[in-house]
């Protein structure tokens, strides 16, 4: 793959959070029976830091769940030919019922990953509410879902590749965007 261009460096990561915060909390009025729950890999410490941006606008901790969507998804993802997939583990310790649980993740693109963790959510309890949070939406639909909170839109073709770096997975903060 080819580097097309950067399209967010760490600074506008974080200035993507801190509007997708303030939006959070101008919807739902605060933070009252809010969840943010992290799609693995990238999901879960754009959640975290999604919490903090919060914890620092309103003072109040939000609760974090981590989701491994891998054994919802129609394209289980193998490791090393094995017949069996790499699972990852969930930690939601929180109860879900009559909660608004925001899943966050790094790319909206078919919403196929979006699809499995709904049901992943709803293995795990019955909120009130499922919403969206995403730092990139690349469009490309193949389901009817959308994002209630987007970072960037990025139109993109489908030989392009949208590539989320994050600090504490990659060691740097980087949106960049790939042709095949």
């Amino acid at each position: 793959m080819q580097l097309k261009a950067q399209i967010l460096d760490q600074a506008a990561i974080g200035r993507a959070l801190t509007r997708i915060a303030h939006e959070i909390l101008e919807k739902r009025k605060g933070t009252e029976g809010i969840i943010l729950v992290g799609i693995k890999t990238r999901g879960v410490p754009l959640a975290k830091r999604l919490a903090k941006k919060i914890e620092e606008i309103e003072g109040v901790t939000v609760p974090i769940g981590e989701l491994d969507i891998t054994l919802y998804r129609d394209d289980l993802t193998k490791k090393d030919n094995r017949e069996e997939p790499e699972l990852k583990e969930t930690n939601i310790t929180d109860e879900l019922k009559n909660k608004t649980v925001i899943l966050v993740d790094d790319v909206l693109y078919t919403g196929r990953t979006v699809r499995a963790a709904m049901d992943a959510i709803m293995d795990v309890g019955r909120p009130a509410t499922i919403q969206l949070a995403v730092l990139v939406d690349r469009g490309h639909r193949e389901l009817p879902i959308r994002a209630d909170y987007v970072g960037k839109n990025i139109p993109t073709s489908q030989e392009e590749v949208i590539v989320v770096k994050l600090e504490e997975i990659d060691q740097k903060d980087d949106v960049s965007i790939y042709e095949k």
